[in-house]
């Protein structure tokens, strides 16, 4: 039967990808002075407020105060209206030490030997209906509101965006699980007061006159701009009939932390699949790799997303599971939704791929080079999904400071697909 599946995303000016920003600059501020460095923190912002919390185990010491504003200002809150704006918002801290309960756990004399941060199920997904293989609804999604914040940090058109923003996208799939079509695209992004009633206009007609403006903008400039950066299979799904909303409640100039609270780790669909595959409830941000509700989701996705390039499957979701303390996971689970392309079980495609890849916590740190300060960038707009690249960092040693190329995204390279194919005989 054909059906429908949505996906939202919430761009970096949204309080919650505020705080997940906020949260993981933190975080690689403390590894670039300290690649040992434990940390498990989490970031409130409110109304002309940011808090921070959480335990770190660290020798590195870090400006709290002047990560957060550097975060805020970088995202856009740089003017009193938004009522949350980097020079004048309080910065309260409340991060203490690791509980030692913890610790013995996970450090250990041999780093191989190293256990996990903590108990959980981990999932990483893949399939084939786009080129970076995610789920084109959650994919979308990202790419809408990743454009938006381009215009708008570029302030030459739709000059009265400001960063809160929201996208959700609709994709209708036929009976054999293939898009056909792009259904429903709702955007919705805070805005300046742009057009104020005088004796001429009352207040509705003000605001109607501005939600005029701002659809036909995202209708005539947005979509377009998106659309010349998407490949022509998937622009063939715009069949000119998709409904568009554009903040279907009416005005938003009042957003930001000033609108809705923020809290890290509450956007955990956005980050990973849009609600395609599954997900075992851990957060990302603020949690260096030894915890593997992060490091563990990055190996799942970067074993899915090998597979399904290399053929083995069109669409793979994988589990692995762990025990605090414990280095080697209690169990690893496999999925191919009956599109398997090799002539295994899924639990003999479960065992190769424990064969395969080491998923012990201190085998996917090496693999992903994941004691790098690489994690503010994943913090907005998905951590899958995303291209890899290398970039110089800049890092602080004994009072010394020294760059070296980093490896960002690791975990969505296609480094594997050749061992993968002479597995499964390919």
């Amino acid at each position: 039967m054909p059906y429908f599946f949505t996906s939202e995303s919430v761009s970096e000016g949204h309080p919650d990808k505020i705080s997940d920003q906020i949260s993981d600059a933190l975080l690689d501020e403390f590894l670039k002075q300290d690649p040992e460095s434990k940390v498990a923190c989490e970031t409130v912002v409110t109304t002309g407020l940011t808090i921070l919390v959480g335990e770190v185990k660290t020798n590195a010491w870090v400006d709290i105060q002047q990560t957060a504003r550097q975060v805020i200002k970088d995202i856009g809150y740089t003017k009193g209206e938004y009522k949350f704006e980097y020079e004048s918002c309080a910065v309260m801290s409340s991060i203490h030490g690791q509980s030692p309960d913890i610790n013995q756990g996970v450090v250990r004399a041999k780093e191989e030997d190293q256990g996990a941060g903590d108990q959980g199920m981990m999932f990483g997904y893949a399939v084939n209906e786009t080129e970076d293989l995610m789920p084109l609804p959650i994919d979308l999604s990202h790419k809408l509101l990743i454009e938006l914040a381009g215009i708008r940090k570029e302030g030459k058109k739709m000059t009265y965006l400001r960063p809160d923003s929201k996208s959700q996208v609709t994709v209708e799939y036929d009976e054999n699980n293939k898009p056909v079509r792009i259904d429903t695209i709702v955007i919705s992004t805070q805005h300046d007061d742009f057009v104020q009633p005088d004796k001429n206009k009352t207040q509705k007609e003000a605001d109607d006159e501005m939600l005029k403006t701002i659809y036909e903008d995202v209708k005539n400039i947005l979509i377009p701009s998106v659309k010349e950066k998407l490949p022509q299979s998937i622009n063939e799904l715009f069949k000119g009939d998709f409904k568009l909303f554009v903040n279907p409640t009416g005005k938003f100039v009042i957003g930001g932390p000033h609108g809705d609270s923020g809290l890290t780790g509450r956007k955990i669909i956005v980050d990973t699949y849009g609600g395609k595959g599954a997900h075992g409830g851990g957060a990302f941000s603020g949690k260096d790799s030894s915890k593997v509700d992060r490091s563990a989701a990055y190996a799942t996705r970067h074993i899915a997303k090998n597979l399904v390039a290399a053929g083995v499957a069109d669409e793979i979701l994988i589990q692995v599971a762990y025990a605090i303390g414990v280095a080697d996971p209690v169990g690893l689970h496999v999925d191919t939704f009956g599109t398997s392309k090799v002539n295994f079980s899924d639990s003999e495609i479960a065992k190769k791929i424990n064969v395969l890849f080491d998923m012990r916590p201190a085998a996917i740190v090496k693999r992903f080079g994941l004691k790098n300060p690489i994690f503010r960038d994943t913090a907005a707009y998905g951590h899958m999904g995303r291209k890899p690249y290398t970039k110089e960092v800049t890092f602080s040693k004994n009072g010394d400071t020294y760059t070296k190329e980093v490896e960002f995204f690791a975990w969505e390279k296609l480094d594997v697909v050749d061992k993968v194919k002479k597995t499964f005989n390919l």
